[in-house]
């Protein structure tokens, strides 16, 4: 089976002081440590178990500059075969449509039974690229999935829904898939592995090797267009009630009817 998995770099903002750079457009990246979206870490390793299970090729694709190289390789590392990096000035800007379309094409020229997507990127939580490439591709396609069995030219996938609910659905190949966290137990990459790796080609295609006009990507090829990007304002402290149950429903009650919330 020959995969695709479409990955991501993205800075690692959970323990981080996060700031507003100068264009009010993104946040300050100059202090952050960026790494493989975590999504897209469950995407790999299960490309790579069913690589190691029914045999065929893992070909990981980034769009990002030079600095992706970091995440491909790593990729590379777990038990990728292949690597391709999609940079362009052309491409800045791109939302998650333009981002899917310039995928599209760097896809259509690898062929491929299955294609794997982080179902979110940790970054813009746009939940789209996966979904908007297999319609233009024109492959079927199943979002958040947690489990996949592999069936002659079919799979029949896991899908989570909201509630705990899960839904089975059966999908023929070729096909795409966004993966949810949870789904395996993404390896481990020791610095001995990326080592063995650092020397293995990573091809790069831009616009023209794409065939992509620069209408057709980056801002001018994005419906949806970043206006600002801020904070969320600090809010009142929270008033914590003390006393027995009676004495709390009665303040509880009054804070209601001061509020507006009873009549």
């Amino acid at each position: 089976m020959n995969i695709i998995v479409c990955i991501k770099r993205v800075p690692e903002t959970t323990d981080a002081d996060i700031s507003i750079d100068k264009s009010g457009k993104d946040i300050d990246k100059s202090s952050l440590v960026f790494d493989l979206n975590e999504w897209d870490s469950y995407a790999i390793e299960e490309a790579i178990l069913l690589k190691e299970k029914l045999g065929g090729t893992v070909t990981v694709i980034s769009m990002g500059g030079e600095e992706s190289n970091e995440s491909l390789r790593k990729c590379l590392a777990m038990g990728a075969d292949d690597a391709i990096r999609l940079t362009d000035p052309a491409f800045n800007g791109s939302d998650g449509f333009a981002t899917a379309r310039v995928l599209a094409e760097a896809v259509r020229k690898i062929p491929y039974d299955l294609i794997l997507t982080g179902t979110q990127a940790e970054d813009d939580g746009y939940g789209q690229v996966g979904v908007v490439l297999a319609e233009l591709l024109g492959i079927p396609h199943a979002a958040v999935v947690n489990r996949i069995e592999v069936q002659d030219k079919r799979l029949k996938v896991h899908r989570e829904l909201e509630g705990g609910l899960e839904e089975v659905v059966e999908i023929d190949l070729p096909a795409l898939l966004t993966i949810q966290t949870g789904i395996n137990e993404p390896r481990y990459v020791s610095i001995m592995g990326i080592r063995k790796v650092a020397k293995k080609e990573i091809k790069s295609f831009g616009a023209p090797e794409l065939n992509l006009k620069a209408d057709e990507v980056g801002l001018s090829g994005s419906d949806i267009r970043l206006e600002k990007v801020f904070l969320p304002p600090v809010g009142e402290a929270a008033e914590i009630l003390e006393g027995k149950p009676e004495e709390i429903a009665l303040k509880v009650s009054e804070i209601l009817r001061d509020k507006g919330g009873l009549s």
